[in-house]
């Protein structure tokens, strides 16, 4: 195999990236811009060697503890519980929670062998009892798998004696209802609350 088909073939591995859209990047980086392709073996080289998973949360870290770990400003009370580091990443951007997070090692799939072991459940129940933690808010995605990821969780939350809560669902902020699919207005329905 040619360092050309290696390259293609390592692109490829990246979600969402068939044969065609490797072959462009491939393209791309080695014909105008190789410079960029130099910086990005340099900086996947870096960040496979220094990257590690926090102790207590499980995120991306360069250090045992991430800096929200290590942010004794953030509530105590709060645990949110989310699939990934990317998930993290999205709660964090909206800058409106302010309390720490458990970073589960992906969610519950039967079909794919997945069960609470290899989600780090157990690390998950440990972290919640410490005494400090009021709720647990489980913000798992609304597909089947997050859906009976959260429910797993929160039946063993409640087992335990702690309070669980579950993201809302509803309607996107400016959306207009008859562009939103039925299972989210549904969903609203559902969930809707005073005003």
């Amino acid at each position: 195999m040619t360092a050309l088909d290696q390259l293609i073939e390592a692109l490829r591995r990246l979600p969402g990236v068939g044969q065609k859209s490797a072959q462009r990047m491939a393209y791309h980086l080695l014909q105008h811009d190789r410079a960029g392709a130099d910086a990005l073996a340099r900086a996947l080289q870096e960040a496979a060697r220094n990257v590690g998973h926090c102790e207590r949360c499980h995120t991306f870290s360069e250090t045992p503890l991430c800096p929200i770990c290590q942010d004794r400003h953030r509530d105590a009370r709060l645990l949110c519980v989310v699939e990934s580091p990317a998930d993290q990443a999205a709660m964090e951007r909206t800058a409106s929670y302010f309390g720490y997070y458990f970073v589960l090692q992906g969610r519950i799939s039967p079909l794919d062998g997945v069960s609470t072991r290899e989600i780090g459940a157990a690390q998950l129940l440990e972290r919640a009892a410490d005494g400090q933690v009021e709720e647990v808010i489980l913000a798992t995605s609304f597909t089947a798998e997050g859906e009976a990821t959260a429910h797993v969780l929160a039946e063993a939350l409640r087992a335990r004696g702690l309070r669980s809560t579950r993201l809302a669902r509803g309607v996107p902020v400016g959306s207009e209802l008859e562009y939103v699919d039925l299972g989210t207005i549904a969903h609203a329905l559902v969930d809707r609350r005073s005003t």
